[in-house]
């Protein structure tokens, strides 16, 4: 694959040159993240199967301890290592230049990954049963605020470095005008990281020292509202990180070039300036703050972001149909779709991701994101199906499409088991649209969010759900399994064709 040189290597398919000492810390970052997602998926099982009230696998204090540890690890463990080696190849590889202070970037990994063991042991040992907001007064053990202090530090680190690399590669003329737009959509995830990790560490800090004693108390709605900053924006790295990926698979599968740049860029921009606020639909229900606050958020400034997302989503099927017709698939309004790659796993994977998150995610955060509805909707299942079409059906779909690329240009390995691979991508994508939209459809009849046990037997007013109630859990739950089935296919691919896939000379 590669004409060696000291410190470099030349892919003679894309003509990019790798640094090699990025590629160690992009393989290094890859591996722990599909590590995380392994056990991300086995812990989403276990949820499952216990919220599945026909089996109603765990005891109530384990699956509480199950639930938080399965959102720490996939929201924030597994797509944040995905990205930091998604921002070392989108500037140093993409730009075929060096990465700017590997010694650095090491220090930021092995920092991520000690913070991420230290907040995973502290909630398997049964210290940290808070789930994923960890909300005052409920109080974990230190370690589980010192590591993710930890995590996002060293995240912070990995972020400054891309910004680094990328300004010596501009003063060493690597590139010559604006970043490319995959580099520039990384780019603006990178910026909305850093607003993110800044607040984290702003509520984190202080928290940590209320769990150690050495501040006497939190205040709640300020936690709840500083908290946003740091767990809905990180899911908002993932957006400008997903619709990067979508643009740079379009290109590597059917050669799709942007049609308009300035268009595209302009989308990316929305998003630095006004998806942060998009925290706010978390708090529309919190009594400590003011309606005009929640209505000027999410009523008005929000949309500025969802107008980004509809500007990507008319941009991208376009540059693909003019790449299509360029080949001369001309015939007919549809040829050009009937005749992309459906068999390579990327190109699927994005268009699945693309379609799941446009559809179903984009089009439910609107609906649940304004203050009325948040009202009858918030405290619902409806809200776990939604951003399970974000995060899963949106992110993870795409981080997976990308990860067929990157074995072959970075671990110069052939992807092995690939009819397997082909198939993968439409039973994650399929499994989880399923279990989600049962999410959403089960929590319009009033299932709760985060119930061990959704009749709540035993309980004063403990109440019995209509069939109908139980019909989608199940479907919920067999939904679970396929998806979960899927992520393992990913994994069992992905590991092997690293480890054992054909070398690639």
């Amino acid at each position: 694959m590669a004409n060696q040189t000291s410190d470099f290597r030349t892919c003679p398919t894309t003509g990019l040159k790798v640094h090699l000492p990025a590629q160690t810390l992009i393989r290094i970052n890859a591996v722990t993240a599909v590590v995380y997602i392994l056990i991300g998926g086995i812990l989403a099982l276990l949820v499952a199967l216990t919220r599945w009230p026909a089996v109603h696998l765990l005891p109530a204090d384990l699956f509480y301890r199950a639930l938080t540890a399965h959102g720490v690890t996939m929201l924030i463990f597994w797509v944040i290592f995905f990205e930091i080696a998604g921002l070392y190849f989108g500037s140093a590889v993409l730009l075929s230049t060096r990465l700017v202070g590997i010694v650095f970037g090491w220090v930021a990994y092995l920092m991520m990954l000690a913070g991420s063991l230290m907040t995973e042991y502290t909630i398997l040992i049964g210290q940290a049963d808070v789930m994923f907001s960890a909300y005052p007064p409920l109080k974990a053990h230190p370690l589980f605020y010192l590591g993710l202090i930890l995590f996002a530090v060293g995240a912070l680190i990995g972020c400054i470095l891309f910004f680094a690399t990328v300004i010596m590669a501009k003063a060493e003329g690597k590139y010559s005008g604006s970043l490319s737009l995959v580099s520039f959509g990384l780019a603006i995830a990178a910026i909305i990281a850093v607003v993110t990790i800044a607040g984290g560490a702003a509520i984190l800090i202080p928290t940590f020292l209320w769990s150690v004693g050495l501040l006497s108390h939190i205040d709640a709605p300020t936690y709840r509202l500083v908290f946003w900053l740091f767990g809905h924006s990180s899911q908002q790295i993932n957006v400008s990180a997903m619709v990067s990926i979508w643009y740079l698979l379009a290109a590597l599968t059917v050669g799709a070039k942007p049609v308009s740049e300035v268009f595209s860029r302009t989308a990316f921009l929305f998003y630095a300036f006004f998806i942060n606020v998009a925290s706010a639909h978390h708090l529309m229900v919190d009594p400590a703050l003011t309606t005009p606050w929640k209505i000027w958020n999410t009523g008005y400034v929000f949309h500025l972001a969802v107008v980004a997302s509809m500007m990507h989503a008319l941009a991208i099927p376009a540059s693909i149909e003019v790449a299509q017709r360029k080949k001369g698939y001309v015939h007919g309004l549809f040829e050009w779709l009937k005749k992309c790659p459906w068999e390579n796993p990327g190109f699927s994977a994005m268009v699945l991701s693309f379609c799941g998150f446009g559809l179903l995610g984009g089009i439910t955060g609107v609906v649940f994101g304004t203050e009325q509805i948040a009202i009858v909707t918030h405290n619902t299942w409806r809200i776990t199906g939604h951003f399970h079409t974000t995060v899963v059906l949106g992110t993870t779909t795409a981080f997976m499409g990308l990860t067929y690329y990157v074995i072959p240009l970075i671990f110069q390995r052939e992807v092995m088991m690939p009819k397997l691979a082909m198939i993968q991508p439409w039973m994650f994508a399929i499994g989880v649209a399923i279990f989600s939209i049962a999410m959403i459809a089960a929590g319009g009849y009033g299932v709760p969010r985060r119930h061990w046990d959704i009749t709540f037997a035993g309980a004063p007013y403990g109440f019995e759900f209509s069939p109908t109630v139980f019909l989608l859990m199940s479907v919920m739950g067999l939904g679970a399994i396929m998806a979960v089935l899927g992520g393992a296919i990913y994994c069992l691919v992905t590991v092997g064709s690293v480890f054992f896939g054909k070398k690639i000379s």
